[in-house]
């Protein structure tokens, strides 16, 4: 099996990808293995001490996919892959960052081979990183030219929120109802979409439903009775 958790920055990525590999290799049989794939731009930039120019881009997107062909290979039959990001993160840096989309196609091809997509959720504080993180604002326009070009793509995914525990319990939830291949189910209206839009509450994964429950919630103090 094959996991593709995908995000823009400072949104819990490689702390979820961590928790799920432990979490299959302490509940699986001990013959499968399952492993992580660090996201190499990370890697990358950590080591030039730098963020990748525009010519530097598809060579990135290639490592990110044989470490991930590299990882399928060694769990063999039964194992799990949990990657740190895609080839088709690349892609969508370069989109946004340098307006170049020749990588996209082929992205999206590979990202098509992912049993399962998890996009983060926007949910967490966003936290400085030296020269690899760029601020909400940029974190808001990735995670929309993502969103944007898995719809348009018709590759499943689902969104997944929540901190620390939390985020592992919703991601493995989300893992146990994938969305079927040829759209995706709104949990909210269980209804079938062809693409990302569900009539009723407005986006993927009734998102608007559901912050529209938690904003319901009444946080007022309670009142102490009269003396």
């Amino acid at each position: 099996m094959k996991i593709a958790v995908l995000g823009a920055e400072c949104t819990g990525k490689s702390a979820l990808v961590q928790a799920l590999v432990a979490r299959f290799n302490s509940t699986t049989a001990p013959h499968t293995r399952s492993l992580p794939v660090p996201e190499h731009l990370r890697q990358w930039c950590d080591h030039m001490g730098r963020t990748p120019l525009a010519h530097e881009q598809a060579g990135i997107a290639q490592r990110q996919s044989q470490a991930i062909a590299d990882a399928t290979a060694a769990v063999g039959p039964g194992g799990v892959v949990v990657a740190d990001t895609t080839a088709l993160m690349t892609a969508v840096y370069s989109i946004h960052y340098f307006q170049d989309d020749t990588l996209l196609s082929t992205a999206l091809a590979d990202q098509r081979a992912f049993d399962h997509t998890l996009l983060m959720g926007l949910d967490l504080p966003w936290q400085a990183d030296g020269v690899q993180r760029d601020g909400p604002l940029a974190r808001q326009a990735v995670d929309a030219l993502l969103r944007h070009h898995l719809t348009l793509a018709e590759v499943p995914y689902q969104v997944v929120y929540g901190a620390g525990a939390a985020r592992l319990t919703n991601a493995l939830a989300a893992l146990a109802h994938a969305p079927p291949a040829t759209g995706w189910a709104c949990p909210v209206h269980d209804r079938l979409h062809g693409s990302s839009a569900c009539a009723q509450c407005g986006d993927a994964w009734a998102e608007r439903q559901l912050f529209s429950r938690l904003l319901s919630i009444d946080r007022s103090p309670p009142q102490k009775d009269a003396p």
